[in-house]
Parts: structure tokens; sequence; C-alpha cells
């Protein structure tokens, strides 16, 4: 039992790790950073945010809260070995 929960926490982990970049490459750059060195600060908006940006916000940060719980019960399961 505890081989198929592992292996469906790595997998979910892996789905999670790979949603989790391509939204955070998805977030329009802020200024100061690297976007600025690409030219991504000239296009930058002062205003307020979006509808979208608020919801690429939201999911980005629940998707970073799974990733964060799976992986304490993966450590979880690996140290106790339950």
């Amino acid at each position: 039992m505890t081989t198929v929960l592992t292996t469906v926490l790595q997998v979910l982990l892996a789905l999670t790790s790979i949603v989790l970049i391509l939204l955070v490459l998805l977030h329009k750059g802020r200024g100061g950073g690297l976007s600025d060195m690409f030219g991504g600060g000239a296009s930058s908006n002062m205003g307020g945010q979006s509808i979208a940006e608020k919801n690429l916000d939201r999911l980005t940060i629940s998707t970073g809260l799974v990733w964060v719980v799976v992986i304490v019960l993966l450590n979880l399961l690996t140290r106790f070995d339950i």
C-alpha cells in the first residue's frame, strides 16, 4: 500500500512541479530583475492588476501549496516508513 501511495505522490509531485514552472513563467515581469534586461520593464504598467492576473496568482499559489503538501507527505512516508 505504501509503495502505491509513494508512487502516486511522486507522480503528483512531478506534475505539480511542471505546472508550477509554467505558471511562474506566465507571470508578467514586475521590473528590477532579469525581466528588465530583456525589455520587460519597458512595457511594465503601474496600474492595477487585471482579472486574469489575479486568477493566475491564485492558481500559482494554490499549485504551490499542493506542491509543498506533497513534499511534506513524501518526507513523512520516507522518514517513518508508514
